[in-house]
């Protein structure tokens, strides 16, 4: 007897999947927990293991294929053989006279119960039909790229006049914020205001690249943010680290860079300031005891940002080792679910690349975002004399549902008054 395999719940906040690579083709044994494919989902890299030991019968996800929680994506059957399964189509005695009508018949109703909520959604927006649509799926199943085409061509359904008018009529009753998240996102056609010229290149989006997308819009529609930036002197910071960078590559093995130093000052502040440590969650805030620094990684394909578990009580040396880790890990694709999971306030080092101002957007549903800007040598007034300093900017985007001004001020004065405190002698 074939059993359904479903896309499991990767996490906390994962609605979907993208089928990187199949372990396990038709016809292949399965043990039980043993990985039969790769997902990509909430910008990391997991195998799903198999519930039950079998034998591979269908794949029903291909691979690239985006596929929500709870959606089938292959069968095993737990006997061990496929021929139960494939002696059930025989099994048809009312069937018309005429073989080939049955089996077409057969399959369209097939199709129709294989019709995803992306799938159908996608249709019910675009006023598209989709039982004029062939489907490019396994086993004839319509892909939501098959819709995409058909909005192309503008293959919209039959008598498309009657049901605008019903829609004119009706258009009160849906909630105008139902789901405020979907139509920011739709692909749309590349006719639709974006005529492909000569030299044009079409980059299918991906399924790390789709979860960014989709995970800024959401931050960006439900977070009224605001902005603020100031500016420290970190001339003894800059000191302190040419001093003791040698040393501790020797000793430790891992490089002493900036990051460290910077997110000691927002863990120590965080303290001060919990607010900053929270989560809006409709009608109340969540203030979070731990304190979990995400901090942005880049790689050539996109932007990453695992977590650093209980940041408050690491010292510059774990925090260092914990960075230097969770980069490595990033660049070589090894990053694992908990890696990504828990963080409370996001870390960014914009001025790695030479960043000078930022309005970074927040990870959601984190309280706020702080990027650190570039360092740079600039002539300042200082006891009323013209110097030569190290000045960095620190740009902080917060949610101004859960904080306003006068606290994001005052925490970020007390991250900027932490750096500046940093001599050539100080001790880490």
């Amino acid at each position: 007897m074939a059993t359904d395999i479903k896309m499991p719940q990767l996490g906390e906040s994962v609605t979907e999947g993208t089928i990187a690579k199949w372990l396990k083709k038709p016809g292949d044994s399965v043990a039980k927990y043993e990985p039969i494919c790769e997902v990509a989902t909430d910008k990391v890299n997991a195998e799903v293991p198999s519930t039950i030991e079998g034998t591979m019968t269908e794949i029903i996800a291909e691979e690239g294929s985006t596929v929500e929680v709870g959606q089938l994506i292959c069968r095993i059957d737990e006997s061990g053989g496929a021929e139960p399964q494939a002696s059930e189509p025989e099994a048809k005695p009312e069937a018309p006279s005429d073989p080939a009508v049955s089996e077409d018949e057969e399959g369209d109703t097939s199709m129709k119960a294989r019709y995803s909520p992306a799938v159908l959604r996608l249709a019910q927006e675009n006023n598209i039909d989709l039982t004029g649509i062939r489907g490019t799926g396994k086993g004839g199943r319509i892909t939501r790229k098959d819709v995409l085409r058909a909005i192309e061509k503008g293959t919209a359904a039959p008598g498309a006049p009657e049901p605008a008018k019903e829609k004119a009529v009706a258009e009160p009753k849906p909630s105008p914020v139902a789901k405020p998240t979907i139509a920011p996102v739709k692909p749309a056609p590349a006719t639709a205001g974006t005529p492909l010229e000569n030299g044009d290149i079409e980059v299918p989006v991906s399924g790390v690249r789709r979860t960014i997308a989709q995970r800024m819009v959401t931050s960006k529609h439900e977070a009224p943010h605001a902005w603020t930036m100031m500016e420290a002197d970190v001339t003894g910071l800059v000191e302190l680290r040419e001093r003791l960078k040698a040393d501790f590559k020797n000793r430790e093995g891992v490089s002493l860079t900036f990051m460290p130093f910077f997110i000691k000052a927002v863990v120590d502040s965080l303290k001060e300031f919990p607010y900053l440590n929270s989560v809006w969650a409709d009608d109340k805030i969540i203030l979070k005891k731990r304190i979990n620094i995400s901090i942005a990684v880049a790689t050539d394909e996109a932007l990453y940002v695992p977590v650093i578990q209980d940041a408050d009580e690491k010292s510059i040396l774990g925090l260092a080792k914990a960075v230097h880790n969770l980069a490595q890990k990033t660049r070589s694709g090894k990053l694992e679910l908990k890696d990504m999971q828990g963080g409370t306030f996001t870390v960014n080092n914009t001025g790695s690349f030479g960043s000078i101002a930022s309005a970074p957007i927040i990870n959601h549903p984190q309280a706020a975002i702080l990027s650190f800007e570039a360092i740079v040598k600039r002539p300042v007034v200082t006891n009323n004399m013209i110097a030569v300093r190290d000045m960095m900017n620190l740009c902080l985007s917060l949610d101004h549902r859960i904080l306003d001004g006068w606290m994001a001020g005052r925490f970020l004065k007390r991250v900027k008054e932490r750096l500046e405190a940093y001599g050539p002698d100080s001790q880490i």
